[in-house]
């Protein structure tokens, strides 16, 4: 419990300090956002795994890159 915590926590903090690089382009943004959606959903479903989180992270990331709110088809 006391892991899950922590890795909740920890995403936390990397999620509020990504919010202040307001010089990012929308994509940048977007992959942040996808990472740390993805980390956090990956500790959770995996009861605070690291391999969990950090594919979590990574699936998050290529899916926040190829989201393009620009891209109206």
């Amino acid at each position: 419990m006391t892991t899950r915590w922590i890795t909740l926590a920890g995403t936390v903090l990397l999620a509020t300090s990504l919010v202040a690089c307001s010089g990012m382009s929308g994509r940048e943004q977007n992959t942040a956002v996808g990472a740390t959606v993805g980390g956090v959903a990956g500790a959770v479903l995996t009861g605070g795994s690291t391999i969990g989180t950090v594919g979590g992270a990574a699936v998050g990331a290529v899916i926040g890159n190829e989201v393009d709110p620009k891209d109206k088809r």
